[in-house]
C-alpha cells in the first residue's frame, strides 16, 4: 500500500523538463495513484498537476476531501541499502542482507573512499570508489521509479561488461523489478524472443550501434513503455524507429532519481512518510536465459536468497581482502561473473574492466591478484606461451622446454607425497606400498627441486611477469583440459577450478586454494549437497562410481520461468536438482596417496552428450575432445558418432600451424601447396600422437574451413561449443563421411 501525505515543495525545473520532454502528460498518469472524483471522471492532466503528482511519488499521493485512492502506487526497496526510507531504519546491521542490492550499504561504509571499479574502454572512462557507486545505484534506483517502474516487473537488460551495467542491474533490483538480461553479441531474434516471453515492459540497451542494430527487426514488434542507453548520444539513435517510446539516457535516470531522493529526504524532514514494501529473500532478482548449448534456452528464476547464498560463502575459495584487484572480461549477464562480481565487492576490492582485445596488455597494466574466466582464457595464454617459447631461438627452446618437463615431473612427485593424486578406488592401500611410494616421491622430488627453482628465475619469472595473476586464476562455466591445469601448477600460477550451472546462481563446488586438487571441480560450497545417481535407475551411488550428478542447496533455482514442465523434469519435490552432468565423487582414504582427495566431485561430461556404440560402451565425447585440443593443428574439434559403431570427428584446422608443420616435414606439393589429403595426414597423426592414453580413437574426419564463433550461432555467448547446432548443421557431410 501507499501512504498518503499533505503537499511537499515543488520539484526542480530540472526533473519536470526531462519528464515532459520524455513523456507526454498521458504517459505520466498511470505512474501515480488515480483518484476518483465525482462520476469516476480523471482530471486533465496540466502542467501545474504533473507538478503536484510527481512531488507525491517522492512522498504520495494527496487525494482531494471525499475523494478514494482507486489504484495506490505500489513500492519496494532493498531494506538495507533504503534503510532511510523504513520506519525505524528498519533495525537492521549492516550484515543483515535480505536484498542483494543490501550488499552495497556495507561495502559503502567499510571502504567509502576506496575505488571500486575502473572501467578504462568507455566513453567517459569511468573510476567510482564505494561510496560513489553506492549513490549511483540509489540514483538510477529512484530514477526508474519516477519513470514508472513497478516491483515485479520485467526489464530487458541487453548490454555488455560495464560499470553502468552494474549500477543497472543494481538499480533495477533495488525497486523490486525483475531484470531480464542478455549480451550484444546474442541474435536479433533470440533477444526478441527474450523479450517477449520473459514479457518485459521496457528495454536497457548498450549503446546507439546496438539500438539502431535492433531497430527494424527488434524494436518495432515489441511493446516497449520506455528506453534506456547506458552509453552514447541519444543524437545517434534512429528516432524513427523510437516512434514515441520515450528514450532516456544513462544520466537522465540518474539525475531524476537524484533530485527525486532529494525532495523525498526533504519530505521525511517534515515528517511525512512514504509506505514501502521490503524485498524479501525468495523474491525473483533476475532471469537468466542459458545459453542453449542444447536446445531453447529457458529462463532461470534466481532470487535474492539464492545469489545471497553465493555472496556469502564464495570467500573460502577466493580469500580476497581490501585492495585486491580482480580483471573482469566475462558477459556480467553470464550466472558466473555475476555472483562473482557481487562477492568481490562486499571485501573492498577494485574491478578493472577489460575486454578480450585489450586482456593481454591490461594483464601487464594492472598485475591483478586474481582473473575470473572460463577455460578459453587459461587456453588461450596456454597457447600464446607455447608460441612464444617455439618462436625463441633452438637453444632458448630447448632449455624452456626442458625445464618445463622437469617441473611437470617434479608436481607429479610432490602430489605422490601431499595426498592429492586422484584416485576412485576406494580400497585402501597397504601401508609398505605407499611408504615406499611416499619415500620415492620424496627424494625424486629433493633431486628435481634445484631444477625446478632454477626453472622459476630463468623462464617463471618472464612468464609471471607477463600474465600478472599473483593469488589465482578462478575458471569456471566448462571443462579445464588436464593438460592446461598441469602447466599453470608447474610454472607456479595458481588456477582454481570451479563447477556451477546457471540453475545453482551458479557455485556447486570449486576448488579451495590450500587444496587445489588437479582433475576436480573441489568440494561443495557450503549448505550444498551432492549426489550422484544411475541415470537409469536413480539410485545413489556409492563414492568412486560414476553417474549423473544431482545438487541440493540454498543456491538452486526457484524454477523456469512459465516452463512449470520443464522445472518438474530436473527438480524433484525434494530440492534435488539434477545438473545433467556425469561425475563421481572421490573416495575417502585416511591415508595414501589420495587421502586429501575425499569428498571432491570429478566431471566427465554431459550426459545427453554421451555417444551409446552398438558394442554398448558409453563414450563421454568431452575427455577425446580435450586430448585432441592439446594439438597446435586443431582449432576446434566436435567428436560425432552418427552410426554408432565408430567416431568419427568434425574438426576446424588451425592453418597457420598445419602449414608450418608441412614446410617443417617437407609435405608440400611442387606449388608450395597443401592439399585436403595431406592435411588430413596430418591431422591423424596429430590425433595418434596425442590421444594415445584415450580408450577410443577416431575414424572418419570432416574439416570445415569455418570456425565456430558466437556470430554464426555455433559458440554459446560464453563461448561453448553448440554440440547439437554444428552437427544439424554438418549433418549432410557428416552422413556423406560415414558412407
Amino acid at each position: 500500500m501507499a501512504a498518503l501525505c499533505s503537499p511537499s515543495p515543488p520539484l526542480p525545473t530540472t526533473t519536470l523538463r526531462l519528464l515532459r520532454r520524455h513523456q507526454p502528460p498521458s504517459a505520466l498518469l498511470p505512474l501515480f495513484p488515480a483518484v476518483r472524483r465525482g462520476r469516476h471522471h480523471h482530471r486533465a492532466a496540466t502542467p501545474r498537476r504533473l507538478a503536484r503528482v510527481h512531488r507525491c511519488d517522492a512522498t504520495a499521493a494527496s487525494p482531494s476531501a471525499g475523494s478514494t485512492l482507486e489504484h495506490p502506487v505500489r513500492r519496494k526497496c532493498s531494506p538495507l541499502l533504503e534503510s532511510a526510507l523504513l520506519p525505524g531504519g528498519n533495525g537492521l546491521t549492516t550484515h543483515d542482507w535480505m536484498a542483494v542490492p543490501d550488499i552495497w550499504r556495507t561495502a559503502a561504509e567499510k571502504y567509502a573512499d576506496r575505488v571500486a571499479l575502473v572501467d578504462p574502454y568507455h566513453e567517459p572512462s569511468s573510476e567510482l570508489t564505494y561510496k560513489q557507486l553506492e549513490q549511483e545505484i540509489l540514483d538510477f534506483s529512484q530514477g526508474l521509479r519516477v519513470i514508472g517502474v513497478a516491483p515485479d516487473e520485467k526489464i530487458a537488460l541487453f548490454a555488455d561488461n560495464s560499470c553502468r551495467w552494474l549500477v543497472a542491474d543494481q538499480g533495477i533490483m533495488a525497486t523490486g523489478a525483475i531484470n531480464v538480461v542478455r549480451g550484444t553479441r546474442s541474435s536479433d531474434e533470440e533477444l526478441f524472443q527474450i523479450y517477449t516471453h520473459s514479457e518485459s515492459i521496457a528495454l536497457v540497451v548498450d549503446s546507439p550501434q546496438f539500438f539502431n542494430r535492433l531497430a527494424e527487426s527488434f524494436i518495432s514488434r515489441i511493446n516497449a513503455r520506455f528506453i534506456v542507453l547506458l552509453w552514447g548520444d541519444k543524437s545517434c539513435i534512429n528516432s524513427k524507429i523510437v516512434n514515441g517510446i520515450p528514450l532516456y539516457d544513462f544520466k537522465d535516470i540518474t539525475q531524476l532519481g537524484r533530485e527525486s531522493r532529494n525532495t523525498l529526504r526533504y519530505s521525511c524532514e517534515q515528517g511525512q512518510q512514504v509506505v514501502f514494501e521490503t524485498i524479501t529473500p525468495d523474491d525473483v532478482a533476475t532471469l537468466i536465459y542459458t545459453s542453449g548449448t542444447s536446445g531453447t534456452p529457458k529462463g532461470v528464476m534466481l532470487t535474492h536468497r539464492n545469489l545471497l547464498h553465493q555472496i556469502k560463502n564464495l570467500w573460502d575459495f577466493v580469500p580476497a581482502v581490501p585492495g585486491d584487484r580482480f580483471l573482469s572480461m566475462l558477459p556480467p549477464w553470464h550466472a558466473y561473473e555475476r555472483a562473482s562480481e557481487y562477492f568481490i565487492f562486499t571485501y573492498g576490492i577494485q574491478q578493472v574492466y577489460t575486454t578480450v582485445k585489450y586482456l593481454k596488455e591490461d594483464l601487464q597494466r594492472y598485475q591483478p591478484q586474481y582473473i575470473v574466466s572460463v577455460p578459453l582464457v587459461y587456453e588461450t595464454l596456454y597457447s600464446s606461451i607455447q608460441r612464444q617459447i617455439s618462436s625463441s631461438s633452438t637453444a632458448r627452446k630447448f632449455v624452456a622446454l626442458s625445464l618445463i618437463k622437469i617441473s611437470l615431473l617434479y608436481m607429479e612427485t610432490k602430489r605422490i607425497y601431499e595426498g592429492t593424486i586422484l584416485s576412485n578406488n576406494p580400497v585402501k592401500p597397504s601401508f609398505i606400498a605407499y611408504m615406499i611410494n611416499w619415500l620415492s616421491a620424496r627424494i625424486v622430488a629433493a633431486l628435481l627441486w634445484p631444477l625446478h627453482n632454477l626453472a622459476k628465475k630463468l623462464v617463471y619469472k618472464k612468464i609471471h611477469s607477463a600474465i600478472g595473476i599473483s593469488k589465482a586464476g578462478i575458471s569456471g562455466g566448462g571443462s579445464l583440459p588436464m593438460h592446461v591445469d598441469k602447466f599453470f601448477e608447474a610454472i607456479g600460477v595458481k588456477v582454481q577450478n570451479g563447477y556451477g550451472l546457471t540453475e545453482t546462481s551458479p557455485v556447486v563446488a570449486a576448488r579451495r586454494p590450500f587444496c587445489n586438487v588437479l582433475g576436480t571441480v573441489g568440494h561443495p560450497v557450503k549448505h550444498t549437497e551432492i549426489k550422484v545417481v544411475d541415470i537409469e535407475t536413480n539410485e545413489v551411488l556409492p563414492d568412486g562410481s560414476k553417474g549423473v550428478v544431482k545438487v541440493r542447496g540454498p543456491q538452486v533455482m526457484k524454477g523456469y520461468y512459465k516452463n512449470p514442465s520443464s522445472t518438474n523434469n530436473v527438480l524433484d519435490q525434494e530440492g534435488w536438482f539434477d545438473t545433467g552432468d556425469i561425475g563421481w565423487i572421490a573416495p575417502h582414504c585416511p591415508t595414501g596417496p589420495s587421502r586429501k582427495c575425499g569428498g571432491m566431485l570429478v566431471l566427465e561430461g554431459r550426459a545427453k552428450d554421451t555417444i551409446v556404440l552398438t558394442t554398448g560402451e558409453n563414450v563421454e565425447p568431452a575427455e577425446i575432445e580435450e586430448a585432441a585440443s592439446r594439438s597446435n593443428l586443431i582449432n576446434q574439434i566436435v567428436v560425432v558418432g552418427q552410426d554408432k559403431r565408430r567416431l568419427g570427428a568434425i574438426i576446424v584446422p588451425n592453418y597457420d600451424e598445419v602449414l608450418a608443420t608441412a614446410k617443417r616435414k617437407s609435405v608440400l606439393d611442387g606449388n608450395n601447396e597443401l592439399t585436403k589429403d595431406k592435411v588430413l595426414n596430418l591431422l591423424y597423426e596429430e590425433l595418434r600422437t596425442w590421444m594415445v592414453d584415450c580408450s577410443f580413437q577416431i575414424g572418419p574426419i570432416l574439416i570445415i574451413d569455418e570456425p565456430f564463433t558466437v556470430d554464426n550461432g555455433l559458440l554459446t555467448p560464453t563461448l561453448k561449443i553448440r554440440r547439437d547446432k554444428v552437427t544439424a548443421k554438418y549433418h549432410r557431410e557428416i552422413d556423406a563421411l560415414y558412407k
